[in-house]
């Protein structure tokens, strides 16, 4: 009786978690929103490379004391696996989080929430890569929705209008570097399938941010910018106290926590709250809105990426 009455017990802590989960999710996406719009614009001043050394680097700090205990681990990865931690820590710490930066640092010439909007491409490349890297099986119907998706964002960025290449408008260069973000983060869920089979998403993403926070001082040391730091004002580092503690790896932490419990397909629903949020914040905060075209490109891509999201379930740890 008492073994049954614990496993009754372990079922229904199991229940509550899958219960709420969603709402872990939802809360994680809300806050990158947040992140996007409201608190990364404010750093546009300093350079990007010390923006991302000192969220990643004052990260890894807080959370080595947490983890110091787990290194043991780093003695069971083989040198494929070793590889998948670079990778991660180089595309989606590194570049795709240098990408992303610069793409929102160009506040004044795009609107913040389509540079939001770009990353949720990301299941498209992720999908291909998984093919390419993992060997995983491509849906037939995937290459139809991944055009729909891209072609959907081309309207949703520029609208009706062909973009102008000689105005030395920003708009293009912001796109690129949200596109470029966007293939990083998702080669880096690709790699991260490979480590996560013999380290836990916890510690994963502890080393995301040591490696990160590693390449990123030498970087900043190698190009003198951190000798800037000494121009970062208050409320700057308030920004950076706000992202680190809220935004930065306690929304990951969520995100992971709610994405173990609930579908790939249930996630990328609630994601949804992630461009939702950018969009609203937008509006409210810097008066910019999307146009009709705008509109129906962002309804049409979003539909595109639950559909294409939904076909394969490759990164549901």
């Amino acid at each position: 009786m008492p073994v049954f009455n614990q496993k009754g017990k372990g079922n229904l802590k199991r229940l509550k978690e899958r219960r709420f989960a969603p709402l872990f999710v939802i809360f994680a996406a809300a806050l990158w929103g947040v992140d996007g719009i409201v608190l990364r614009p404010s750093l546009y001043t300093l350079p990007v490379i010390l923006v991302v050394m000192i969220e990643s680097g004052v990260a890894a700090l807080i959370m080595t004391p947490f983890f110091v205990s787990q290194f043991p681990k780093l003695k069971q990865l083989n040198y494929k696996e070793w590889g998948s931690l670079l990778g991660v820590a180089v595309l989606g710490g590194a570049v795709g989080t240098l990408a992303i930066t610069k793409a929102i640092f160009y506040v004044q010439y795009v609107n913040l929430s389509v540079v939001v909007l770009i990353q949720k491409l990301q299941p498209v490349f992720a999908i291909a890569l998984a093919a390419l890297l993992l060997k995983e099986r491509l849906p037939k119907i995937f290459i139809k929705w991944a055009a729909i998706a891209l072609i959907s964002a081309y309207f949703m960025t520029f609208g009706a209008r062909l973009p102008n290449l000689s105005t030395g408008n920003k708009t293009l260069l912001a796109v690129a570097f949200a596109l470029l973000a966007t293939v990083s983060f998702a080669a880096s869920t690709v790699l991260s399938k490979r480590l996560l089979r013999k380290i836990d998403f916890h510690f994963a993403t502890y080393l995301r941010f040591l490696v990160t926070a590693i390449l990123m001082i030498v970087l900043a040391l190698f190009t003198q910018k951190i000798e800037v730091i000494h121009q970062i004002s208050r409320h700057q580092w308030f920004i950076f106290a706000m992202i680190i503690l809220f935004t930065g790896a306690p929304a990951i932490f969520m995100y992971y926590f709610g994405l173990r419990q609930i579908p790939a397909s249930v996630s990328t629903i609630c994601e949804l709250a992630f461009p939702i949020t950018a969009i609203l914040l937008e509006y409210l905060i810097y008066k910019k809105y999307l146009s009709v075209v705008q509109w129906v490109g962002t309804v049409v891509l979003l539909y595109s990426i639950v559909k294409i999201s939904t076909m394969v379930n490759f990164w549901k740890d």
